[in-house]
């Protein structure tokens, strides 16, 4: 009868996915970054293979709150459940670029005893969002030296804060957009890379003013789809030269043409690319591009 159970648990993830992606319908609000793992629950909840599923259904809620005195906080919250799951507690962690580590190590150690105390064995990603929208704006204030940016505060962080874009687009093959691209990035001394086929990666990294600069101006092209998969922001503290060249993974911006196959010899070979990545030590933004298109 224990598999009875675990097909239910399976059924219970399946059912509460299924409502998540109604009430956000949009991928900036709730995005499954692992569809090979959501298909293999889905596929082991009908009963149609007794393997239990090899890995987690992980997925990206964002959560907008209102922030005292400031305007809107995005909360990115990345949960995974385990195959156990309603019975055992999802595994989320709660990011935002205004959280300070020792913030948000805070805020997902109380965001875990909240749902101990209250949601057992039961589904609980919408109580966790919940107590996210109305709890987590609340710990951006815990550190005033940090978290208060004063009008000129807010002016320098522009100034020193290092960002890298993780673009991703249906496909890239226009050689005038894959020539913007590298010459963009070159006048905004941004580095990184560009993959172009099917899909298309684009990775910038650079000062965060030229990055959104760089942004603005390549998603004026036309594109059939083309979005930022993922960004990381990083404070510097002096935000000197020297600083900046220090967070870089990649030196310049280059096109790189992984070994192409397929019939018009434009889809790339995905495990070069994840070896790249991986080189650079990138590996965990594959998942996030291609968890999602699930090759």
């Amino acid at each position: 009868t224990t598999e009875m159970t675990n097909q239910e648990e399976a059924e219970m993830q399946i059912s509460e996915l299924d409502l998540l992606s109604s009430m956000f319908p949009y991928e900036e609000e709730f995005a499954v970054t692992d569809q090979l793992a959501l298909a293999e629950l889905k596929h082991y909840a009908e009963n149609e293979s007794a393997e239990a599923p090899s890995s987690k259904v992980q997925f990206i809620l964002n959560v907008k709150a209102e922030v005292p005195n400031a305007s809107v906080v995005e909360f990115s919250m990345a949960c995974a459940l385990p195959f156990k799951y309603p019975t055992v507690l999802p595994e989320i962690t709660v990011r935002s670029s205004l959280l300070s580590r020792s913030q948000q190590i805070h805020l997902n150690s109380d965001l875990k005893t909240y749902l101990m105390q209250n949601c057992s064995g039961e589904p609980c990603i919408l109580s966790a969002r919940q107590w996210v929208k109305d709890c987590a704006a609340a710990y951006i204030d815990k550190e005033p030296s940090s978290a208060s940016t004063t009008a000129a505060g807010a002016v320098q962080a522009e100034v020193t804060t290092f960002t890298r874009l993780w673009i991703y687009s249906h496909h890239i093959y226009n050689k005038q957009k894959r020539k913007n691209i590298i010459d963009w990035a070159k006048e905004l001394s941004l580095s990184g890379f560009c993959m172009p086929g099917k899909p298309g990666v684009v990775c910038v990294e650079g000062l965060q003013s030229s990055c959104e600069e760089f942004w603005s101006r390549v998603r004026r092209l036309t594109w059939k789809r083309i979005l930022i998969r993922h960004r990381e922001d990083v404070s510097l503290e002096g935000g000197g030269h020297a600083e900046v060249q220090n967070q870089r993974k990649f030196s310049t911006l280059e096109e790189k043409c992984f070994d192409a196959h397929g019939a018009r010899g434009n889809h790339m070979d995905l495990g070069q690319l994840y070896h790249f990545l991986e080189e650079k030590g990138c590996a965990d933004i594959f998942q996030m591009y291609f968890g999602v298109e699930g090759h």
